[in-house]
């Protein structure tokens, strides 16, 4: 029976693959400034400098995108704490380090150009913006728990965990943001957001290496987190205030939905990892490796319930549309 690695012995052992993945990044890596993504001429004062505060009428973006683009900067505000958890389970010595950093300042230019974008094209209400951002941040986070900061399900316990998750987190953050941006309908966000989601795959990229390496190394040991963290899986904005309204927005509008999470995020992921194809499971990992069928059966049919809720509610939407357009033309 195989033994366990520390997270040290990993770190050591992993280190070699974290300075390759590191260089590439390096290498292959745009840089972008944020500010070359803002239409600042569509920009003007708020009511404290003489001008007009905010008002509904003012956002020109469909409900599915505001509601979209504020869930995922409220979730880029917490990178603070992102980087606690990631600091805390890699380490700031060597490549560890200076990819810990360097991911921190790529991720902090993503919450600087949403939040200038809406607040300069009077998307959402600045006001509530700032207020949800303070408690959002308040709130903090970590991938063990639930949506009022108490510990839920899933306890990012090793580096194995940290570095898993991680992987379908930017996975699933670059698809939402890519689809955010078609749901904007409007060029400029289209762009902020494209430039945004190839960030993120570049994040997850490094990740996803890292944990296929460390199958290698310790595939019972990594395939344990792969199972937990799939079992367990939430989004990092999920202790947003109001998440789950949001989330019902944001898959309603074809943004993020079950079904985008199974075969755009989960299955990908697994695929590259050759996970049901390895020889080098045994005991453990190789039960667990079974038991992702289930995972995957419950994914499915969590994606055909809402395909179900979906239609219906867009039936009901129908109808109202229909109703209302009548009683205008009366």
């Amino acid at each position: 029976m195989r033994r366990d690695f520390t997270d040290l012995e990993l770190l050591r052992e992993l280190e070699p693959v974290a300075e390759q993945n590191v260089n590439r990044h390096f290498g292959v890596a745009k840089d972008w400034n944020p500010h070359d993504y803002i239409p600042w001429s569509q920009g003007r004062n708020y009511m404290t400098l003489g001008g007009q505060d905010w008002d509904p009428a003012q956002s020109r973006l469909s409900e599915t995108a505001r509601v979209a683009l504020l869930t995922n900067l409220l979730t880029e505000d917490n990178l603070p704490s992102y980087h606690r958890e990631i600091a805390m389970n890699f380490s700031m010595d060597g490549p560890w380090g200076t990819w810990v950093n360097r991911w921190t300042a790529e991720e902090n230019r993503h919450g600087i150009a949403i939040r200038d974008y809406l607040v300069v094209t009077r998307a959402v209400d600045p006001v509530q913006l700032e207020k949800l951002r303070i408690e959002q941040m308040a709130r903090g986070f970590s991938p063990g728990q639930n949506g009022q900061g108490k510990a839920g399900l899933f306890f990012a316990e090793s580096l194995f965990d940290s570095v898993v998750y991680v992987t379908f987190q930017e996975l699933a953050t670059r698809v939402s943001h890519r689809n955010t941006g078609r749901a904007c309908a409007e060029p400029v966000a289209d762009e902020l957001l494209k430039r945004i989601s190839t960030d993120e795959n570049l994040h997850m990229i490094f990740y996803r290496n890292m944990v296929e390496a460390g199958l290698e190394i310790a595939p019972n040991q990594a395939m344990r987190a792969v199972h937990k963290v799939l079992d367990n899986f939430k989004m990092p904005g999920y202790t947003i205030p109001g998440f789950r309204r949001h989330a019902v927005t944001i898959a309603t509008g074809g943004v993020y939905d079950p079904q985008l999470h199974l075969d755009e995020v989960v299955m990908p992921v697994l695929r590259r990892w050759r996970i049901f194809e390895r020889d080098d499971f045994d005991g453990e990992g190789e039960a667990l490796r079974e038991d992702l069928a289930r995972i995957i059966d419950e994914l499915k049919a969590t994606a055909t319930k809402f395909r179900e809720v979906k239609a219906k509610y867009l039936e009901r939407e129908a109808r109202r549309t229909e109703r209302r357009a009548a009683k205008v033309a009366m």
